[in-house]
């Protein structure tokens, strides 16, 4: 009965109770954080993580080959045979990493990596027996084989040669190519040992 002739008597009072408990729903538990601040969740911690060890790893193997170079060839080291009546052409003094043995082929001096370059020019008149075969050998075994007389094709790409690899490009039949446009080369890139 008191409670009821309290709100008859004082009706403002029971409209502050309610909104004073409306109110305390509506704060927060801790008051450790600024109000609309938020935490960063588990993901962007990942995130963020994953971000900075990509970052020193990038850094670390940057390093590594900083200080751990590719020995690199010394000078220049070119050969070409052809186009016929050319021979063997090599700077002075005669590069050290091959050594010309014949026509059409030479002998690997240094280790490394080397590309090779060429044209190879069918001679469409030709109507001996033989089929036409162009081949770039390594110790007499094809690295890259040319059976298409109807045009002129390239031949070659970069390859591991080691000290003694005879390295040469014949011809199925003597006279099934236009030796006077076709020509081959030798250029070594690089020696792909780590200094130690």
């Amino acid at each position: 009965m008191c409670s009821s002739l309290l709100n008859f008597c004082f009706p403002q009072l029971s409209f502050l109770q309610t909104m004073s408990l409306s109110h305390m729903e509506n704060m927060p538990l801790s008051h450790s954080s600024l109000q609309g601040a938020q935490r960063p969740s588990w993901k962007q911690w990942l995130l963020y993580s994953t971000v900075i060890i990509v970052l020193l790893l990038c850094s670390f193997s940057a390093l590594i080959f900083t200080f751990l170079p590719l020995k690199t060839a010394q000078g220049p080291c070119v050969a070409k045979f052809g186009p016929l009546p050319s021979k063997w052409q090599m700077p002075s003094p005669e590069p050290s990493c091959v050594n010309k043995t014949a026509d059409w082929r030479l002998k690997i001096l240094q280790n490394g990596l080397y590309l090779i370059y060429g044209q190879v020019a069918p001679n469409t008149a030709y109507k001996g027996r033989a089929p036409f075969e162009v081949q770039l050998r390594k110790n007499e075994d094809p690295i890259q084989a040319l059976t298409n007389n109807s045009m002129i094709q390239n031949v070659g790409g970069a390859y591991e040669f080691h000290a003694g690899d005879v390295i040469d490009l014949i011809f199925n039949a003597e006279h099934q190519v236009l030796k006077n446009k076709t020509y081959w080369g030798i250029f070594l890139l690089t020696n792909p040992q780590f200094i130690s």
